[in-house]
């Protein structure tokens, strides 16, 4: 090889590396940000995360398996600087094909084991607060929409019998 295409072939490894990444970090980020909490979620955006989010374990894992490789090579040729920024790149890979795998969600959207009730007198709510309501028997239960957006979902007993809230 001369000297002149030497430079090039690893400046076109580079790209072909920052892009690699970018597409497995993608397949964690993007359904991590398009599924949250308290944020306005259309369905062509959860249709859209929710795809990427089925294909990220294996999108990020062959991710993870061509950076490594390009960062193999591009390790023999690059300065300290460089293979700081090659470490830092496969870390960010790597750690985006360990967290495709996991159900995540379960942190961001746990479930309530043991709800906290409060007479109707004494509640803080406010008059026009949306609430979801549960009635078996001569017993009532009321969960305000806003926390249930957190959770999704609570467990409770209604009347003696388990129930579990969700909307």
């Amino acid at each position: 090889m001369t000297s002149s295409t030497a430079p090039s072939r690893s400046r076109f490894l580079w790209i072909v590396l920052a892009l690699v990444a970018l597409v497995g970090v993608a397949a964690f980020f993007i359904p991590t940000f398009i599924i949250r909490p308290f944020t306005h979620q259309t369905s062509r955006g959860l249709f859209l995360a929710m795809a990427i989010r089925q294909h990220a374990p294996i999108i990020s894992l062959l991710s993870a398996i061509i950076c490594l490789l390009l960062v193999l090579v591009l390790w023999q040729r690059s300065r300290v600087w460089s293979r700081i920024g090659l470490s830092i790149i496969m870390l960010i890979v790597a750690a985006s094909a360990v967290m495709s795998r996991l159900n995540y969600f379960e942190w961001m959207f746990h479930p309530v084991d043991s709800a906290r009730f409060e007479a109707e007198s004494v509640s803080k709510l406010d008059k026009t607060e949306m609430i979801l309501t549960v009635q078996y028997g001569a017993d009532a239960r009321a969960y305000p929409i806003r926390e249930m957006a957190y959770h999704h979902i609570l467990n409770d007993v209604v009347g003696g019998v388990p129930v579990a809230v969700t909307y």
